[in-house]
């Protein structure tokens, strides 16, 4: 069967979904430190498989391809900021933003153009989000203005993976990510560094080759279609994360968190099923 664009970003968001539940379980472990380890991983992994598959290894469009990786690492960075300085939940529903942000800088960059309706959707999965993962209303402006450019940010570095579609291998494009961020948490980490004993490598290391995978998956992902008809799926990894918290940390499902699943399920399916006009 040949997967599409929706296959790849249901993959990529298993994997990353996958990649937060192993981030979860360790805690004891400096988020700089995670990052690090998620980026060196998938670099190593890259480099290994480019080299194997004799793709040219600084890749052709090199300009967006480094407009990649520093928005990526840049948005990441201000992500983990924003969870140092915020509740868990209400920096990653900031996050789910970067989802809009995608489509709106895709309509500047490639005209690309986005039915009303769309944004309805997208309304309605984002509130669903807000349910499910709540947003703090003692939360100050300076971190509200973080978690909201980190998104900007990270639905920039998508559109870069976009504008490298027809240049590059996207072993190239997902490189450039880890490629930028691993020298940049390295220096952070000597900061805060905890070394990780017994299971905490194992563990690491599947953060790391779950991470090539999403990264992978997602990059297919996006240039397989409109970003306006892939991005959306996004939003089932809050779902992920809430049956993760109730299933093996026996986190609380309250009727508010089955009403916010409910209309992310509405908005990513009638997504899924209207037709682009163009």
């Amino acid at each position: 069967m040949r997967l599409t664009g929706v296959h790849y970003i249901l993959l990529s968001t298993v994997f990353f979904s996958i990649v937060n539940l192993f981030v979860k379980l360790l805690p004891h472990i400096s988020v700089s430190e995670l990052v690090f380890f998620r980026s060196a991983i998938s670099l190593v992994i890259c480099i290994f498989l480019i080299k194997q598959l004799k793709i040219p290894f600084w890749g052709n469009n090199i300009p967006w391809l480094v407009i990649r990786g520093v928005l990526g690492a840049a948005g990441l960075t201000l992500f983990f900021f924003t969870l140092k300085a915020m509740p868990f939940a209400s920096a990653t529903t900031l996050q789910y933003l970067s989802p809009i942000f995608t489509v709106v800088f895709a309509m500047f960059l490639f005209k690309e153009r986005v039915e009303p309706f769309r944004w309805i959707l997208f309304f309605i999965s984002f509130v669903g989000v807000v349910l499910i993962k709540g947003l703090d209303g003692k939360i100050g402006s300076t971190e509200i203005t973080m978690g909201v450019l980190s998104a900007a940010l990270s639905g920039a570095a998508y559109n870069a993976i976009i504008k490298c579609k027809h240049t590059d291998h996207p072993l190239t494009i997902v490189m450039y990510f880890p490629l930028i961020s691993t020298p940049v948490m390295a220096v952070w980490c000597l900061f805060e560094w905890t070394t990780p004993t017994g299971w905490d490598w194992i563990m690491l290391l599947i953060i790391g080759v779950f991470t090539q995978l999403a990264q992978v998956c997602m990059t297919k992902a996006l240039h397989s279609d409109k970003s306006s008809k892939i991005v959306p799926f996004k939003y089932l990894g809050s779902i992920y994360a809430l049956l993760y918290g109730y299933f093996i940390f026996f986190e609380e499902l309250a009727w508010i968190n089955l009403i916010g699943i409910l209309l992310i399920l509405i908005g990513v399916s009638a997504n899924a099923l209207v037709k682009s006009r163009v």
